[in-house]
């Protein structure tokens, strides 16, 4: 899996014009599933999202994580981070996963993320997206599992 992470003071996604999923200060995720990601990855990046210290505490040092921060989490899908442009002009997507799995380990990666208890919004899978960002720092981190 791929994750692209920034830290937001706000951030959106909607949906032929209708809000998706929309967050107050916290992380925006944009995530991509591999062929080779599943249940195991998906629950071991969610909980090194959760955890991820990125946010200032009082001496303004990144130690607090978005829990900590009381901050949200928005997730969108992006099968965009698999993109191979090693040949030529065109982006091959040869090692994203299939829709079907993809959207299942996506839904598996936020149930995750709910569950150490962090409000999470989401984009609609699959979905031509409008992303509003408010980036906070500028912070952003990127995290490959490898799979």
């Amino acid at each position: 899996m791929r994750a692209v992470i920034q830290r937001v003071r706000r951030a959106g996604v909607s949906v032929d014009g209708a809000v998706a999923g929309r967050i107050g200060p916290g992380l925006l995720v944009f995530l991509g599933v591999g062929r080779e990601d599943d249940t195991e990855t998906a629950r071991r990046l969610a909980e090194k999202v959760a955890a991820l210290r990125i946010f200032p505490d009082a001496a303004d040092k990144m130690n607090r994580s978005v829990r900590d921060a009381g901050g949200e989490i928005l997730v969108v899908s992006q099968f965009t981070l698999y993109a191979d442009c090693r040949h030529g002009h065109r982006p091959a997507f040869t090692a994203a996963a299939p829709p079907g799995a993809a959207e299942a380990l996506y839904r598996f990666f936020v149930q995750t993320l709910r569950e150490t208890g962090v409000v999470v919004a989401t984009g609609v899978f699959g979905a031509r997206m409008l992303v509003e960002i408010e980036n906070d720092g500028p912070v952003t981190i990127i995290l490959d599992t490898g799979g």
